[in-house]
């Protein structure tokens, strides 16, 4: 063996999946790729809920382009499951569906509301305008609507402010 390939044995260190069964990890190690050696933990997960030889049984199974998604899917289900041992990630997925259910459900409540409130600002818009237009039409028919200039509103801006000296700071 040359100098090389002994630093390179002794720098490699076992995958999780090795390193939990207490085996020699080589090179050939299928888990290695998706278990590395500072993920005991997901692998303890994993192996607790389906046992290594079915991990890998299950991992073999799947196309390789595939296989580190089906890892995850596994990691997933084997944290769902010891959270939830009878129902596991179905239990978290019937919960979100729920979820989804009631949101759905108060948006058609908040849109029916929005749509109520639009109404009723229209019909008062509408009511707004047919008083003010009758209003209008009552005072100038009615012969109260004026145009005579009355002194005693008007105002001289030269002599408010002498008039008013105390507000003038």
């Amino acid at each position: 063996m040359s100098l090389e390939s002994v630093a390179r044995a002794r720098t490699h260190q076992p995958c999780a999946a090795c390193r939990t069964l207490r085996r020699r990890c080589d090179s050939s190690c299928i888990l290695a790729p998706y278990f590395p050696c500072d993920e005991i933990d997901r692998f303890a997960k994993v192996h607790k809920v389906f046992g290594a030889s079915n991990v890998i049984k299950m991992i073999q199974m799947v196309e390789e382009r595939n296989r580190e998604d089906a890892v995850k899917a596994l990691v997933y289900e084997a944290t769902a499951r010891i959270r939830d041992p009878v129902y596991g990630s179905t239990g978290a997925v019937c919960q979100l569906q729920k979820m989804v259910q009631q949101l759905k459900m108060q948006l058609e409540s908040t849109k029916a509301r929005v749509l109520e409130l639009q109404q009723q600002k229209d019909h008062f818009w509408g009511i707004l305008l047919n008083v003010n237009n009758l209003d209008l039409l009552s005072t100038i028919n009615g012969g109260n609507f004026s145009l005579d200039y009355d002194d005693s509103i008007s105002y001289d801006p030269t002599k408010f402010p002498a008039e008013c000296d105390d507000w003038i700071i």
